[in-house]
């Protein structure tokens, strides 16, 4: 059994964790980042990022039915899902290689593997004891789901929803906070026909999820293949999908 010892160990390296990493070592600390997954969690691998990437996409899209406006002349022959992920994809695995380097170049170390805080100064990571000084919790969060709503199938999470291999046809997405309405204006875009499910009567929720379900874009039923699923917020989302 081996044993390191840090002034900082921080347990997780998603957003928070690579946050509180990076600024104990500017402040002179030793810092040992625990990781079980890929550096950048959430936000890097299966938020943040690729979803706005996605949109991105749903941009260029929307700009492309309307170039005529701008003076440029360009057919609009649909939506490839499997060149879309690519690009989403090839903008994930940079940053990721980014933020790896910065890592490395702060000097923080990285123990791979799940931790598991056993006491106030320690993790135990496999059969390695780390021990810092100070210990920082960034172990993230998992969504929800609904009762009587199993995921897999037609129901599925925002973070299925990014992997997704086709284009549905309906969708019914759970959810208007960001990431809900993030999703419908993608969707949208893409042609797909969508309806968002909010329980809360706010109106900033309402005018988001108007403005959503009623953009400018040709019917579904002509743009995707007959297929449906129904995606939902992550805070946790669940979805229904049928193909």
């Amino acid at each position: 059994m081996s044993e390191q010892n840090f002034d900082v160990v921080v347990l997780g390296g998603g957003s928070g964790g690579y946050a509180a990493a990076l600024r104990a070592v500017q402040l002179g600390k030793t810092v040992g980042l625990v990781e079980k997954g890929k550096l950048g969690g959430t936000c890097l691998h299966r938020g943040c990022i690729p979803t706005k990437a996605l949109l991105h996409s749903a941009e260029v899209a929307d700009v492309s039915r309307e170039s005529e406006k701008y003076g440029v002349n360009v057919t609009f022959d649909g939506v490839d899902i499997a060149r879309v992920t690519a690009y989403r994809e090839a903008i994930v695995a940079s940053k990721y290689k980014g933020l790896q380097g910065l890592i490395k170049a702060r000097g923080i170390t990285v123990i791979e593997g799940e931790g598991r805080l056993t006491s106030g100064t320690t993790v135990q990571v496999g059969d390695q004891t780390i021990t810092g000084t100070s210990i920082v919790l960034a172990t993230g969060s998992y969504s929800r789901t609904l009762p009587g709503l199993e995921i897999g199938g037609r129901v599925i999470t925002s973070e299925q929803a990014l992997e997704l291999d086709y284009i549905p046809k309906k969708v019914a997405i759970l959810g208007g906070g960001v990431i809900g309405v993030e999703f419908a204006s993608v969707w949208r875009s893409f042609g797909v026909d969508v309806q968002i499910i909010e329980a809360l009567p706010t109106s900033s929720r309402t005018r988001r999820s108007r403005s959503a379900s009623s953009s400018s874009v040709p019917s579904a039923s002509a743009a995707s293949p007959s297929r449906s699923a129904c995606a939902s917020s992550r805070s946790r989302r669940t979805t229904r999908a049928s193909r």
